[in-house]
């Protein structure tokens, strides 16, 4: 009867597709999705936001093509003068879908032909995870250390390395997640511009206490150019949220913590903390004699008195839990080496922080 139909109506999965001037990559992008081997019903929403080019006409063009192939087509948008940004679209794209699972798309990226169905099945047996997938880096040589990590990491370190500069550790042109996880956790945050709105979804989610897995397949073409709304994002915006989760994630766990790293970065992060915190610091580690030479780190901005005086150590000497702060793949494997020598667990002995 009418409930069957409706059934029938009702797409499993919502392709997201939030669209802002993006006529270059357009037609390579949704015929991406046309050729999806997904045998369960598809929609594709896309929200344009006041693209200025010929996106929405590249989009009509593509209605037809995926309509004619039995994938339903649902297109919102504005055309006012200024786009309201990627948190805002992406929410009016899944409000405007119906599907009980929402599959997040970038208008520049290429999905693989078994994306779709590759991470249903996860999200199916996962249903209060964020389901990523391994990428494909085009131009291949851009960000070669950061696409390593986000295809690297192991199934526990999806978890652990959340507190890094590199953002959430499945990123999110690769989401994939039930549409009711997604209400339990969101709306993504719509202050546009400036606004890690990934990060601060990815965090929330993380404290509602949803997982993290990874689709060990290549499933999507991403796309790096410098136009990326990525690079509009404040470092010092992000240096804030990641801190203040460290705090309320990790921290609150020890009573008492090594900061390895006794340079800028290490320095940075002690002078974030609030005081609280910063009595939990018990010494900075490093390998640099010069620094260890030095003894001490002494905290000028301090409120204390006698200001504190936190010991710097060489990190043989030092004791756990770390909060590192040295940069990974950098240094030919020399970091990665000396961790590895103290035969430390992460997670609970260590989180890398840089």
């Amino acid at each position: 009867g009418a409930s069957e139909e409706l059934q029938a109506m009702q797409a499993h999965v919502s392709i997201i597709l939030p669209v802002h001037n993006a006529e270059p990559w357009l037609d390579e992008c949704l015929r991406s999705v046309l050729q999806q081997d997904f045998e369960g019903t598809m929609e594709l929403s896309v929200f344009n936001d006041a693209s200025k080019d010929k996106s929405g006409a590249i989009i009509e063009k593509w209605r037809v093509k995926l309509e004619d192939s039995g994938v339903h087509v649902i297109i919102g948008g504005h055309d006012s003068l200024s786009p309201r940004g990627v948190g805002y679209s992406k929410n009016q794209a899944v409000a405007q879908s119906s599907g009980s699972y929402l599959c997040f798309l970038d208008s520049d990226d290429v999905m693989m032909p078994q994306r779709v169905r590759l991470q249903h099945q996860a999200a199916v047996q996962h249903p209060s995870s964020i389901v990523g997938c391994r990428v494909r880096r085009d131009p291949p040589n851009s960000t070669e250390r950061y696409t390593r990590w986000i295809n690297q990491l192991t199934p526990e370190q999806l978890l652990t390395q959340v507190f890094t500069a590199n953002g959430p550790t499945v990123i999110m042109p690769t989401w994939f997640c039930s549409r009711a996880w997604f209400s339990h956790v969101g709306p993504f945050d719509e202050g546009g511009q400036g606004v890690p709105e990934d990060l601060l979804f990815f965090y929330e989610h993380l404290r509602k206490g949803g997982g993290v897995v990874r689709v060990d397949q290549s499933l999507l073409l991403y796309r790096y150019h410098p136009r990326a709304a990525t690079h509009s994002v404040l470092e010092t915006t992000i240096w804030t949220h990641r801190v203040r989760f460290l705090e309320e994630q990790a921290l609150p766990r020890w009573a008492a913590f090594t900061i390895w790293n006794a340079g800028k970065q290490g320095r940075r992060l002690y002078r974030s903390l609030t005081a609280a915190s910063q009595r939990k610091v018990v010494a900075f580690c490093d390998v640099d004699e010069n620094k260890i030479r030095k003894g001490f780190y002494c905290h000028e901005d301090s409120q204390e008195r006698p200001k504190p005086r936190i010991p710097i150590l060489h990190f043989r000497a030092a004791r756990p839990p770390f909060v590192i702060c040295v940069k990974l793949d950098l240094t030919g494997g020399a970091f990665e080496d000396n961790l590895r020598s103290l035969h430390l667990q992460e997670g609970q002995d260590f989180l890398h922080f840089s």
